[in-house]
């Protein structure tokens, strides 16, 4: 009995040994690119990855390392001092300079915290510039917006959770002057629509909540982007 017993333990050693060895052998022959691995570090200027969305998010509790990543793209911002206080603490946010071209926002004065800017940077480059070059033959020149975060209950009742860190996305300017609404042109069934529909379900791979004019009518003329700290684990919500 002694021996049967150690025999299949050794098999089941053997086995394991198998299973190892065959998953190292497939990880060797796909070799993933370093955004689809959790952890390798993130890296704003790459393709959008397996875990990207991941990394953003969890840089809500990184600003440091946040506000290198932003420096090591060459993005020219301004660390914004801390403001408000408790729930409604403003720590980490930023200023990106005035006609930046790695990232246009107007009006330029919003200041969104440091992960929502990491998130808006990737988001342009990777979803927003190639939809607008396949759709228009023409590069985004800037992002309106209606603001950033505002504390406050959600929907202005007490019952519910805070809003989150974000940004309120109405529209895009193209280079060649065209302008994209998302309170006129989400419905439309044109290149317009298209572009909208498109930057929208990019977003929901790079931020942790995405809501859009299909999410209800508060939101029917803008896209609410921000990084909950629950996207770090796969929490996301995309409407």
């Amino acid at each position: 009995m002694r021996i049967d017993a150690l025999c299949r333990q050794l098999r089941r050693i053997v086995r394991a040994g198998i299973a190892i060895g065959l998953a190292w052998l497939v990880f060797a022959l796909v070799k993933p690119a370093p955004q689809d691995l959790p952890w390798m570090p993130l890296r704003l200027d790459a393709p959008i990855g397996l875990f990207t969305g991941r990394k953003l998010a969890a840089l809500t509790h990184r600003p440091v390392e946040c506000r290198m990543l932003l420096h090591d793209t060459g993005t020219a911002f301004r660390q914004v001092p801390p403001h408000g206080s408790g729930r409604c603490l403003a720590a980490d946010a930023v200023r990106i300079a005035a006609g930046q071209q790695m990232l246009s926002l107007s009006p330029a004065s919003v200041a969104p915290s440091c992960p929502v800017t990491a998130g808006l940077l990737v988001w342009q480059w990777q979803v927003v510039q190639p939809a607008a070059q396949r759709l228009f033959g023409a590069s985004v020149a800037r992002i309106d917006h209606y603001g950033s975060y505002s504390c406050r209950r959600m929907y202005g009742h007490e019952s519910r959770s805070w809003s989150e860190h974000a940004i309120d996305v109405s529209g895009f300017v193209l280079t060649d002057g065209t302008r994209v609404s998302v309170a006129r042109d989400w419905s439309a069934e044109d290149r317009k629509g298209r572009f909208l529909h498109t930057v929208r379900d990019g977003a929901c791979r790079l931020f942790s909540t995405v809501l859009s004019p299909d999410y209800n009518a508060a939101h029917r003329d803008h896209f609410h982007l921000d990084q909950a700290a629950r996207g770090e684990w796969g929490g996301r919500a995309c409407r």
